[in-house]
Formats: C-alpha cells, sequence, structure tokens
C-alpha cells in the first residue's frame, strides 16, 4: 500500500490558441491507508483527475507519485493500481470465478495462488455461492461486487473507483456503500472514489477533495466541508438541501461585515415567534422531518423542520430564527469564506 502525492496537476486539451485547459494545477497529499472522495458535479474533472492517477489520461504539467515512485511516464499496468468502473465491465462469457481470476491469470500467478486469493475475496463480498455464475444471471449490485472482488484479487498499492454506484438503485447503492466501507476497514487500502453524489462523499470519505471547473475548492474531513465550507460553491454544492445564501441583508444585525454573503444551514433555522417573517411556498415532507420553501424578500429560504413540530399553511407567514452560533460569511466577489 502506498500514499499518493499531487503536485500542481494540470491537463490540457489541444495546443497554441485552441489549447483547453480542465484541470488547473491540483495539490494533494493523501497519506497511506486514507479513503479519500473526489466530490463534484459533471464535467468539474473528478473523473480526468482519478484517470491521470491511473495512467488511462497524459498529465499535461505537474507531477503524481504512488509510495516513493514519480508515475507520470509509467504505463498503468506498472503503477500497482486496481479500479472499479461505472459499468463494471465483465467478460459476459467468463464465469464470476474466471472474472475475478483473468488478471492474475495473464501475470501467470501460480493456480493454487488464483484459487486462494479468488476466495478470499469472494468470502469477504459474499460471493462464495456464485463463482460458477455468467454475469448475466447476476443483479447490478452483485455484478459490482464482483468487479470490486476483481480488483481485490490483484492485492493493488491502491484502489480507484470511478463512480462504481451510479447505476445501482437507491436501495443498492445505501448496501454497496456499506459494504464498500467494511471492505475498506478490512483491506486498508489507499483508495480515491470518485463521485457525484454529496450523499456519497459524506458518508464514505474520511476527507473529500471538492471540485469545481477543474480546481480544488476545499480539502478536509466532511465535518470541516459541512461546518466550515470553504467558498460558497461548498456551501450550495454540500449539503441536502443545500445552505442558503443571503445576499441582501443588513449584516450589521448580526455582527457580519458590510456586503457580505450570509450562509445559514436549514436546519439552523428555528421557526419561532420571533425572526424573520417568511412566506411559505411549498412544503416537501420527508418523513421524520419536512423541508419548508420559503421567501424572504428577494430570497428564497429553505426551514428544515422535524415532524415534532406542526406543519405550516401554504402561503402562511411564519417566522424563522437563524441560530446566530451557526452563520457563515462570505466574500461577495470571490466567494471565499471570511
Amino acid at each position: 500500500m502506498a500514499s499518493i502525492q499531487l503536485n500542481n496537476v494540470i491537463k490540457t486539451y489541444g495546443s497554441g490558441k485552441h489549447a483547453l485547459q480542465v484541470i488547473h494545477g491540483i495539490n494533494a497529499s493523501i497519506a497511506d491507508h486514507e479513503f479519500i472522495v473526489i466530490v463534484g458535479p459533471s464535467g468539474c474533472g473528478k473523473s480526468t483527475l482519478l484517470r491521470m492517477v491511473a495512467g488511462l489520461e497524459e498529465i499535461s504539467g505537474g507531477e503524481i507519485s504512488i509510495g516513493e515512485r514519480v508515475v507520470n511516464d509509467l504505463e498503468p499496468a506498472e503503477r500497482d493500481i486496481a479500479m472499479v468502473f461505472q459499468n463494471y465491465a465483465l467478460y459476459p462469457h467468463m464465469s464470476v470465478f474466471d472474472n475475478m481470476a483473468y488478471g492474475l491469470k495473464i501475470k501467470k500467478v501460480p493456480l493454487a495462488e488464483i484459487k486462494a486469493r479468488v476466495d478470499k475475496a469472494a468470502a469477504i463480498l459474499e460471493l462464495g455461492q456464485l463463482l460458477d455464475r455468467k454475469p448475466r444471471a447476476l443483479s447490478g449490485g452483485q455484478r459490482q461486487r464482483v468487479a470490486m472482488g476483481r480488483a481485490i484479487v490483484r492485492q493493488p498499492q491502491v484502489f480507484l473507483f470511478d463512480e462504481p454506484l451510479s447505476n445501482l438503485d437507491a436501495k443498492l447503492r445505501v448496501q454497496t456503500r456499506l459494504e464498500i466501507q467494511k471492505l475498506h476497514r478490512e483491506l486498508g487500502i489507499t483508495s480515491l472514489f470518485v463521485t457525484h453524489d454529496q450523499v456519497e462523499a459524506m458518508t464514505l470519505a474520511q476527507r473529500m477533495i471538492v471540485m469545481n471547473a477543474g480546481r480544488v475548492e476545499q480539502f478536509g474531513t466532511p465535518e470541516e466541508v459541512y461546518n466550515r465550507p470553504a467558498t460558497t460553491f461548498v456551501a450550495s454544492f454540500m449539503g441536502s438541501p443545500p445552505m442558503n445564501l443571503l445576499k441582501h441583508l443588513r449584516n450589521a444585525d448580526f455582527g457580519g461585515p458590510a456586503g457580505a454573503i450570509l450562509g445559514i444551514r436549514p436546519e439552523h433555522l428555528q421557526v419561532s415567534d420571533t425572526g424573520w417573517a417568511v412566506k411559505v411556498e411549498a412544503i416537501e415532507m420527508l418523513g421524520a422531518e419536512r423541508l419548508v420553501y420559503c421567501r424572504l424578500g428577494d430570497e428564497a429560504l429553505i426551514v428544515r423542520m422535524d415532524e415534532s413540530q406542526p406543519s405550516p399553511v401554504l402561503g402562511a407567514t411564519i417566522h424563522a430564527a437563524p441560530r446566530t452560533d451557526r452563520l457563515h460569511w462570505f466574500d461577495s466577489a470571490s466567494g471565499q469564506r471570511i
């Protein structure tokens, strides 16, 4: 197993006046055994960054190291990594056992060791009863576990996951997230996991890299990213629903800098007899809680209420009081945290 170092990593397509830079000097230091999630919206460059670590994309500048080796010029097979893709990439004519064993057979690993590695991975992933089946006889979740098993048997230094759960339904995504967490606890292999789903990122990551337009907006633990977002982008992207970002309030009333953007999470607004007078425009029932979509002057505002509170009436005016110890301030020009 190994650490990963990204030093000013750049990716540019084309050259001259037609050059398009899509990755803008990424820096990150990932420790041995860490599980890092790279999260961001579609087109932000997260999969491109992962593919550069894998060697599937050439880097245009900077340096990538795995362990003590700079791998810029190494082929994927020489980097001692294993990748799990979104589309499983299983051979349809091969059994589960043969799919998991194929890479080892190519490397001419002795048959007894191949069987031992496959059996161990199958036990970890609860695939022992499925080793003789073909992929067409498996569910989507089972196919994804086979793809993970194929990566495990290689005993790599680094696991790379490229949106591996996006083809699964909601229930299977939750189940497979738990399996991935268990897998990392058992194996401890350094892992990079790419997703656009911020819930996946929050539940899986030990630390996360939040990307936007080819740049790192924030690199930190889920708690740091959620509780102290570095920018308005992170504040609006991480969290479901997102943080309320209010641009037209009298910030002096809360001790904030003039002209700054005020951020407040929906769960940190309390419906009471005092506070902002807001008009209820929509209510979203989510079982144990409800999201109340309101209007505060020209600003949209979301309030999270729990089941113990009576539901407001559509069109009514209620009062939402922000917790003053949970306010966030951002520069209105740069979007950076103040």
